[in-house]
Order: structure tokens, then sequence, then C-alpha cells
């Protein structure tokens, strides 16, 4: 089988490369139907990414959110035309102790490796999960998803016993799903929201308080908090966040920054802060996304409100077009993918 793949070669370069197939046994055939934009393609298609990064991984097809159906299976596992969210982790070894989202081993979709901007792609079953009842449009968003879900879970695990409060920080994407999804895992909890876009804040109908930045109440003190910022506001926000929290607080960065961020480290010596990192999820966390989706249709409307454009796209200008309209954008863009 002949497949189109379709590589950034070059910031704001996309070129299409002919691929052959191989219909292994061990590999189903999915044809991706919605692809959802994510700010990290957005740095590689920008060319925001260091020289030697992108010298490094480049050319590559972007996207790791996605989902599709399915093609063919010789496995037997699915049938044709069964939609699947499509996990871009891609394990190689097993380990007792470490998970494979954070193995140098694994390999995942988009960075270094063909993500799915491809006509089809030849999956490991493994790396599917199936849905029958999440609108399209959503599921494409599953792995962001699934990457708040992975960082409450750690969350869970790690931080003590007392989580009545919490903040959010960001207005984006991130914040608003880490916000929804927090509300959904840990019912009872009250979560606050810290942004810098009032517009945005009003999104947030679920939250139990908003407040700008430079209007937090003075006396607001919370059990843990979330960072999801990233890029220069990382360092204001952190930084805030050691201020809000109580003593042996658990504080998750999830917000990635290209530049190296300061922290105040006698704070957090002298509270007893515990700080986490969280990028990238399992497929465990991609089945918890779609059972809570299929479950409550709420969440899939709320889901639904961040979804800025549903792009339709048939061609390599049609793909320029979707990246560059997306730049700045206050929330996601999904792009239909019929090529």
């Amino acid at each position: 089988m002949i497949n189109h793949v379709f590589q950034l070669v070059a910031p704001k370069q996309i070129s299409v490369k002919f691929q052959s197939i191989s219909l292994s046994e061990r590999h189903v055939v999915v044809r991706p139907t919605y692809l959802s934009i994510c700010a990290a393609d957005q740095r590689y298609f920008n060319g925001f990414r260091s020289k030697e990064s992108l010298k490094k991984k480049l050319p590559m097809a972007l996207i790791h959110e996605a989902c599709g159906q399915v093609v063919s299976d010789p496995t037997g596992r699915y049938q044709k035309a069964d939609k699947v969210l499509l996990v871009p982790l891609e394990p190689s070894v097993e380990d007792d102790t470490i998970t494979a989202n954070y193995l140098s081993s694994s390999r995942f979709r988009a960075s270094g490796y063909d993500g799915f901007m491809q006509e089809y792609v030849a999956m490991d079953p493994n790396c599917l999960v199936p849905y029958t009842s999440i609108e399209d449009d959503v599921a494409a968003m599953s792995e962001i998803m699934s990457v708040a879900v992975h960082s409450i879970k750690t969350f869970m695990r790690a931080s003590h016993s007392r989580r009545e409060s919490c903040v959010v920080f960001g207005d984006g994407n991130l914040g608003y799903i880490v916000t929804l999804f927090l509300k959904a895992l840990i019912p009872g909890i009250k979560v606050y929201v810290v942004g810098v876009d009032s517009q945005k804040l009003e999104f947030f109908s679920f939250a139990d308080d908003v407040f700008l930045a430079d209007s937090i109440p003075a006396d607001l003190r919370v059990d843990h908090a979330f960072e999801c910022v990233g890029g220069r506001g990382s360092e204001d926000a952190i930084d805030s966040m050691i201020d809000m929290v109580r003593p042996e607080a658990t504080m998750m960065l999830m917000g990635v920054s290209e530049e190296n961020v300061p922290i105040r480290t006698r704070m957090v010596l002298e509270k007893g802060l515990m700080l986490m990192g969280r990028s990238r999820s399992t497929k465990d966390d991609f089945i918890t996304v779609r059972d809570l989706l299929e479950a409550d249709i709420s969440m899939q409307s709320k889901m639904k409100k961040i979804i800025r454009e549903v792009h339709e796209v048939r061609s390599v200008a049609d793909m320029n077009d979707a990246f560059n309209e997306d730049l700045g954008a206050p929330f996601k863009t999904v792009m239909k993918w019929m090529v």
C-alpha cells in the first residue's frame, strides 16, 4: 500500500513523502479522521525550537493528537470502520518502576518520529482505544485530555490526603482541561483558576472561582497547585503558586518552556513543597478519558467549547492555513482530515 506522509521539512514547509506501508500481521492500518493542533506542533511548524532540535527531528510528520477509523486489522481485534483514539506513545520495553511515557526507549509520534499527518498509519493494536459515543472533534483532543488525567492520577498518588482545594494557573487549553478533569476525578475539590485574559476565564464556568493574575486575593490559600502556563509566564506562575500553597503542598508542573525557569528554592525548602513534572500519558489514561466522556455527555459539551474551529483539510495549502490561523488563537483548532 502506498501512503502519503505529510512531513514538515523546514519551518512552514510541508512536503509530501510517498511511503510504502507493509501490511504486517502485527499492525492495524488506520485512517486518521480528525487531528488536533498542539502548541508543540506550532513550535516545530514555526521554527520556534532550537536549530539543533529542528536539524535533529526534521523532516517529520506533525500531530500527536488524533482519532481515526480502522481500515484493516489482521490481528482480528478490530472491525473495519471501528472508531479509535490514537495513542502516540509506542513503548518498546516494560519497566517495573518507570512508566512507559518516560522511558527513553519509548517512541513518541511527532517527536523525532512521524506523527499522524498521514493518509494511513500502521499502528500497534495496543496503541488504539476504541470508542463509540464521543463526537469525533472531541475525540481528536483525547491526547491532551489524557495528559491531564495522567497528571491528576500522579498527583493523587504523590500528594498528602488533604485535597480540599487547589489552584490551576493558566487560562488556555491545558488549564481548562486540567480544571475540568480535576472536578471529575476528585469529587468535592474546590478549584480556583488564575489567568491573564478575562474573556478566556469566562469559559471556566465549572471552576469554583477565577482570578486575574494581578487580582488574586492576598489571603487565598490552597492545599495544592497545577501550573499550566508554560513559556516565559511559567516563572511568575510558579512564584505565585509557592506563595499560595500551604506547607507540604504538591505542585504539578505541566507547562513547557524552551528557556530555564528560576524557582525560589528557599521557599520550596521552607514550606516542604513537592514539585513534579508531567507532560505525557499512557494508554490507561486514554481509557480513562474515553470512559469519562462516554459516561458524561456534559464533559463532551464542555470540551467542544474550546474548539475554535474545525478546519477541513484536503491539501497542503489547507494544512498551512490551519496552522497559520491557529497560531495565537485562544483555543483549539481541529483539522477534519480529508486528504
